[in-house]
């Protein structure tokens, strides 16, 4: 449950995958070693490893393979959400990414993982400020033997020069589209906790589908994200494709993708795309509409003289999500999930409720 949070009307509300991607993984021969770790405050790699595991490892991904020879100890992150993979396996990283969207409090750490955090008992990571891009300096400065980033937007130059500071685990398709049970096996693989990994999908799968089974509301109902609406100039609108992990995750939590935005989708490798308001009714088959924003654009999307005939926006079927720490309830990671879950299915089912009248 969000914390000081009760969910309203989605419509009054201003508080707020990639499929199985081929994950190729080659063990060659070698095993880890039997000598136990010695204990720290803040547990690394090396403590939370599986002990079966046999290095090499080698995980194919779309920049190209990565080798990680012995079992990691430090283990650093880049980009977004990718050290709530290890903190959620119980490590604490010794670097990662400041959080640069939602930050409730500008300390550059997400509320699930600051709590996360205080549970382990750890130190708070190094930071990297990547206002600018990835700050290659500091990741190396943290002297990390491997660099977890399978969720990321990762450039082909970046991969090589973070490749210079340790073993990189990155995207297994496209940047920005490895859905979340992707991004927690390939980042878990990468520390050598690939059976960690999958208990961790499975427990958090078990924990949505309790979530979707209090609301049949949901079954059948179709929604899209609209997203980056500019209320001054509604001759277009954006959305995010199937490709896009907030879009992705409509089918957790029991809603379907409408044929519209799956037919669209299919026709490109971009995470969002955008569509004429004259070509509006093509959207026709869409009933929950979740986006990012607040009353003004509810009431500019109704006024529009095209936009307002869209079926979601005609019966108030609009889940709005602000630009703060519950907004990133729309993008599941793998700490943020069980934090927003309860709140976010409750908006959702209402939305479609008002979109089958009931």
């Amino acid at each position: 449950m969000l914390k000081g949070h009760h969910p309203v009307h989605s419509l009054r509300l201003l508080a707020g995958s990639l499929g199985a991607a081929s994950l190729l993984l080659l063990s060659a021969c070698g095993g880890s070693s039997d000598e136990p770790a010695e204990a720290t405050d803040a547990p690394d790699a090396t403590d939370a490893a599986s002990s079966s595991v046999e290095y090499p490892i080698s995980i194919e991904h779309a920049l190209g393979t990565t080798t990680i020879e012995e079992e990691p100890e430090r283990v650093a992150t880049v980009n977004w959400a990718n050290h709530e993979v290890p903190l959620a396996l119980g490590v604490v990283p010794v670097g990662m990414a400041a959080a640069n969207f939602g930050d409730d409090d500008g300390d550059g750490i997400l509320p699930w993982v600051a709590e996360r955090l205080d549970e382990l008992g750890g130190e708070t990571p190094v930071l990297f400020d990547e206002t600018d891009g990835i700050d290659f300096e500091a990741v190396a400065d943290t002297d990390p033997d491997v660099i977890l980033a399978s969720y990321s937007g990762l450039t082909q130059e970046d991969y090589d020069t973070l490749t210079e500071i340790a073993p990189v685990v990155a995207y297994p398709e496209a940047a920005w589209s490895t859905e979340w049970r992707d991004m927690i096996r390939l980042n878990a693989t990468g520390m050598g906790m690939a059976d960690e990994g999958e208990q961790l999908v499975s427990d958090l799968e078990a924990e949505i589908d309790a979530a979707v089974a209090e609301h049949p509301e949901l079954d059948d109902a179709s929604a899209m994200f609209l997203t980056h609406v500019d209320t001054t100039d509604l001759s277009e609108v954006s959305y995010y494709t199937t490709h896009d992990t907030r879009a992705k995750f409509f089918e957790d939590l029991g809603l379907d993708t409408p044929e519209s935005i799956a037919e669209a989708s299919a026709e490109t490798d971009q995470f969002s795309g955008t569509l004429s308001a004259e070509q509006i009714d093509q959207l026709d088959d869409v009933e929950v509409i979740v986006t990012y924003g607040d009353q003004e654009l509810v009431d500019a999307l109704q006024s529009d003289p095209l936009l307002s005939k869209m079926p979601a926006v005609e019966n108030d079927a609009i889940v709005l999500l602000p630009n703060n720490p519950l907004g990133t309830a729309a993008n599941p990671t793998p700490l943020s999930i069980s934090y927003v879950l309860e709140d976010y299915v409750a908006m959702l089912a209402e939305a479609a409720g008002a979109s089958n009248g009931s």
